[in-house]
């Protein structure tokens, strides 16, 4: 399966994921867990969102590199 998230949107996600995770941690809140959501997205370079609404962020010669 090939990767949705690139570039600039997976920084994003990371950074949130965490900050939100930090935050939930520093505050001693269970909501700090749905920065595990972004995190992970960010790190594996898949969104499940994208794949159901066929978005993209990748560029083109980015997803060839890993292909082949």
């Amino acid at each position: 399966m090939s990767t949705n998230v690139g570039g600039i949107d997976r920084v994003f996600r990371i950074i949130v994921g965490l900050a939100i995770v930090f935050w939930g941690l520093l505050y001693g809140n269970f909501w700090g867990l749905i920065g595990l959501v972004p995190l992970l997205t960010g790190i594996m370079q898949k969104c499940p969102v994208y794949i159901l609404t066929g978005f993209n962020t990748c560029d083109v010669k980015e997803e060839l590199n890993k292909q082949g």
